[in-house]
């Protein structure tokens, strides 16, 4: 589907897209946007003009500074909206006097991508991230226990989502600075106390929750994606050292989660889905779904800024993972546990069953033994090698997926990061 606002061949933010954000500029207060193109389209003041009057919603959910409320409104809704959208602009819209040759209104809509601050999406409640990923389990284990599996040190990691509770209130938009957290470790069995000397970053995705659960229900699987209003890059990021001292992931965790600013809806997805690892295997019956095709083949693209050089990092995929979102909801929502519009669940690491897949340094350098080789992006024969991160480094997460038959690119915008100085 073309689009009569410039969608750049490069671009992200295809007609199939169209993600929701929180955006600003200098003169327009936080309010709800969709990015199409290089531009960002204002649901604020699309609302306002009754754009959106027929589709029995409460419009004014569109004109707060937070998607949650929108998002609560199911499913449904979202989709009658993204049509609406998606017609109003075609480039052979029937509709072209609502916006496209409303000038006054077209004008005061559609704002520019280069003005737009982006903000958090969502006011988030509460931040769960799995460990599902098995390539990155399987190097994780291995590191813990040399010689084990991770059906040793995790007996259920094949039956059910495992998971910690992160903290909500260290999730940080794209473009976020991220301190160099303190912290304690051991050393030669005697407590340090200090600057992580360890900071390491970790591939993943996530889903923000639309629609939550009542306390002391749950949600059935096969239900489970009308629950998920879209999905973004996250980055975990990780101090190794602390880590290393923690009986569970607290303070190596709880200091800073980063995240893209563009929610991508399901149907943006469609396309691009698969099995999860070994899908077919026997599972408990609340975690069998109908849908085979639950996963995503979505390649994750990391890359290290240092200097004004941008160097290659890895190449993840979210194929990696052996259990899809809807499963995860549907374990985590099991017992009882209430689910909110905005929790945010993550996979945990995607990284690959290969060197130049794996997903955060502490594969890639086998746990800060061995530096890794990281060549520039636009020199090759330029290196820079890393066990762990350095002050001043700039981690980048950017996915870009393609249509087969040629229609535009469905992306996520930047996950980035850049690390403050600890000293």
């Amino acid at each position: 589907m073309a689009s009569w606002v410039n969608v750049p061949e490069d671009s992200d933010f295809s007609l199939d897209n169209l993600p929701y954000g929180i955006f600003s500029t200098s003169h327009l207060s936080p309010r709800i946007g969709v990015a199409i193109g290089d531009q960002v389209l204002d649901l604020r003041d699309l609302a306002g003009a009754g754009v959106f009057d027929g589709l029995d919603f409460n419009t004014d959910t569109l004109q707060q500074a937070t998607l949650n409320d929108y998002a609560s409104q199911g499913c449904a809704v979202h989709r009658k909206v993204r049509l609406r959208l998606q017609e109003l602009l075609r480039h052979d819209t029937t509709s072209g006097d609502v916006l496209r040759d409303h000038g006054q209104l077209r004008d005061r809509c559609l704002v520019s991508l280069e003005q737009a601050e982006m903000h958090l999406p969502m006011v988030i409640g509460d931040y769960t991230d799995h460990f599902i990923g098995l390539p990155h389990a399987k190097t994780s284990a291995e590191f813990l226990k040399p010689g084990s599996t991770i059906e040793e040190l995790i007996p259920s990691f094949w039956d059910a989502p495992s998971a910690y509770h992160g903290r909500s209130s260290t999730v940080v938009v794209s473009g976020t600075p991220i301190h160099r957290p303190k912290g304690q470790t051991r050393v030669d069995g005697r407590t340090v106390s200090g600057f992580c000397q360890k900071l390491d970053f970790e591939v993943e995705f996530a889903a923000f929750i639309s629609t939550g659960n009542e306390f002391g229900s749950s949600i059935a699987v096969d239900e489970a994606e009308d629950h998920i209003f879209g999905f973004v890059l996250l980055n975990d990021w990780s101090a190794r050292d602390l880590q290393k001292n923690e009986l569970a992931p607290f303070t190596s965790k709880n200091f800073a989660t980063t995240i893209s600013p563009w929610i991508v809806p399901l149907e943006a997805l469609e396309h691009f889905r698969t099995t999860p690892t070994n899908g077919n295997r026997v599972l408990p019956d609340y975690l069998v779904q109908k849908k085979a095709n639950s996963a995503y083949d979505i390649p994750v693209h990391a890359t290290l800024g240092v200097d004004g050089h941008k160097y290659h990092v890895a190449e993840c995929n979210t194929n990696n993972v052996v259990f899809s979102v809807a499963q995860m909801i549907a374990h985590h929502s099991r017992g009882g546990c209430a689910l909110r519009p905005g929790d945010l669940l993550a996979t945990g690491t995607i990284s690959g069953p290969s060197k130049e897949r794996e997903g955060c340094l502490m594969e890639l350098s086998y746990s800060g033994t061995k530096p890794y080789t990281l060549s520039d992006n636009s020199d090759s024969s330029k290196t820079i090698q890393r066990t762990y991160l350095e002050d001043g480094d700039e981690v980048t997460f950017t996915s870009q997926l393609k249509h087969s038959d040629g229609r535009g690119n469905v992306g996520f915008g930047l996950c980035q990061g850049r690390i403050l100085s600890g000293k």
